[in-house]
């Protein structure tokens, strides 16, 4: 699944902790998941509006539990609400399916003042593996110069959108075609799938200009 690939990516599998600041990681999931239910043909994105085009169940529950939350919410269109919205607790649920995915597993680290945080990452060296591998099989297809898939195009541009681009191709300074792909997807990709990304750079910039105020 695309968010299920962005997180392996956007996460330590060390650690569990996030690479980037918490709130963009939560919006590149959230755009991952809106773009998932765009590749399965339940919703469009058209000058920033949201529509639902397909009511029929999701064979994934996540992605069922969003797409009833749009339908139930027809008053509200605007992307970039959406995005806001869903990144509140995208990193919590795309975990949880991982977790049930047995990709990941729950860990929980108490904080200061009493209070709990529950990570979920990758613990066995089968699962580490396999998250080291979202990244590195991303790298591999740019450096190679492979023809990528729909769902690969929109997961690079997510990427690139986020901050997460210096991570992927960390050691690839040597192949610059690899770095000059990248708007080259974001591009390519269908005009509601294109927007996305837009609207998912747009509020990760706004969210780091409020940060250092």
């Amino acid at each position: 699944m695309l968010a299920d690939q962005y997180y392996l990516i956007a996460h330590e599998d060390r650690t569990g902790r996030s690479r980037l600041h918490p709130r963009a990681t939560g919006l590149g999931l959230a755009a991952a998941l809106l773009a998932e239910l765009v590749l399965e043909g339940r919703i469009g994105v058209t000058d920033g509006d949201l529509f639902v085009l397909d009511r029929h169940p999701t064979r994934d529950a996540l992605e069922h539990d969003i797409l009833d939350l749009l339908i139930a919410q027809p008053q509200h269109r605007d992307v970039r609400t959406w995005l806001a919205f869903l990144s509140q607790d995208a990193a919590l649920r795309v975990g949880e399916r991982l977790m049930r995915l047995g990709a990941v597993e729950p860990v929980t680290r108490r904080r200061m003042l009493g209070t709990t945080h529950t990570l979920y990452m990758p613990n066995s060296a089968q699962q580490r593996n396999a998250a080291a591998w979202a990244s590195t099989r991303l790298a591999n297809l740019l450096i190679r110069g492979m023809e990528l898939s729909v769902t690969d195009r929109v997961l690079v541009s997510l990427v690139s959108a986020t901050g997460l681009t210096r991570h992927v191709l960390y050691g690839f300074e040597m192949y610059p075609q690899a770095f000059q792909y990248l708007p080259n997807a974001a591009a390519s990709l269908p005009s509601d799938l294109r927007e996305i990304v837009d609207y998912t750079e747009a509020s990760i910039g706004s969210v780091l200009t409020a940060g250092r105020r």
